[in-house]
């Protein structure tokens, strides 16, 4: 097993923690976490990957380990993180880099592989995401994310997230487990909650209800290979809008994992042996 390292990095005036596996000197693999989510989402697959690339899991501002902004209508947004992705790969003097973003995640590398990465991307992998989002399933994810409950013990919160995030298809108690002791922050009354920057769903919830959510444009400009993965029961990528992706921009060679929802966790030996076949 390969242990991650952890670092701290300031990008655009923020401190970001982002955790790495793999040698210095191998290609680099971004690896961007869900919406409210954080890096140690991808310890399975970093693991997994390290014997052949440098890969480098971020915690977003508001999320995790990095710093919670307050100036939140800037930053908490999709071209923020973006921007701040760009100055992520400068520090780390990578020309090329394979790009892995589930959800949110996979929403940036779009926007960056389009725009200021374009040509810089290799490979990307976009898990369940895509550029047209189901408006019930942000309602879905605002409903619990808006106002995250605070429970006595690590145990009851466990049982929260086993629920909210069910559609993930995580088996096994060890992975929850995880899930868990890497997903939560104490209040200064000593309840937990989950650990991240409430305010990161009141500017979705602006967000939502003032655009269109048409990012097709974006999508058709992305020149890199690409690799659609898709719970088939997801409730954010409908099956239409996967499929019109196979059909326009970089057309995505799409996969869809049954049983599961939004989003796959990238887990299994499954799910990790399609990706590594795919970025190599």
């Amino acid at each position: 097993m390969t242990m991650a390292s952890s670092h701290y990095v300031s990008l655009l005036g923020r401190e970001v923690h982002y955790q790495a596996w793999g040698r210095e000197g191998a290609p680099v693999v971004i690896l961007w976490h869900g919406f409210a989510r954080n890096s140690w989402d991808f310890v399975a697959l970093g693991e997994a990957l390290a014997p052949h690339y440098r890969l480098i899991a971020p915690d977003t501002i508001g999320r995790g380990l990095s710093q919670w902004s307050d100036a939140p209508d800037k930053e908490y947004t999709v071209p923020f993180y973006a921007q701040q992705a760009v100055a992520l790969i400068e520090h780390l003097g990578a020309q090329s880099v394979r790009w892995v973003g589930t959800s949110m995640g996979g929403l940036i590398g779009m926007v960056a592989a389009a725009s200021a990465l374009k040509g810089r991307i290799s490979h990307l992998v976009l898990n369940d995401v895509g550029p047209e989002i189901a408006p019930e399933a942000v309602q879905r994810i605002l409903s619990y994310a808006g106002s995250p409950p605070a429970f006595n013990k690590l145990s009851e919160l466990q049982g929260y997230f086993r629920t909210i995030y069910a559609p993930f298809g995580i088996a096994s108690d060890a992975g929850w487990r995880r899930l868990v002791e890497t997903s939560y922050r104490r209040l200064p009354d000593g309840r937990v909650t989950p650990h991240y920057d409430p305010q990161i769903a009141a500017v979705l919830g602006k967000q939502a209800a003032g655009t269109s959510g048409d990012a097709w444009p974006i999508y058709e400009l992305i020149q890199a290979p690409t690799l659609l993965l898709r719970g088939a029961v997801s409730d954010l990528l409908l099956p239409k809008t996967a499929q019109a992706m196979t059909e326009r921009g970089p057309k995505a060679r799409l996969v869809e994992f049954p049983g599961i929802g939004h989003a796959p966790a990238l887990d299994t030996v499954e799910q990790i042996a399609l990706i590594a076949q795919f970025l190599r």
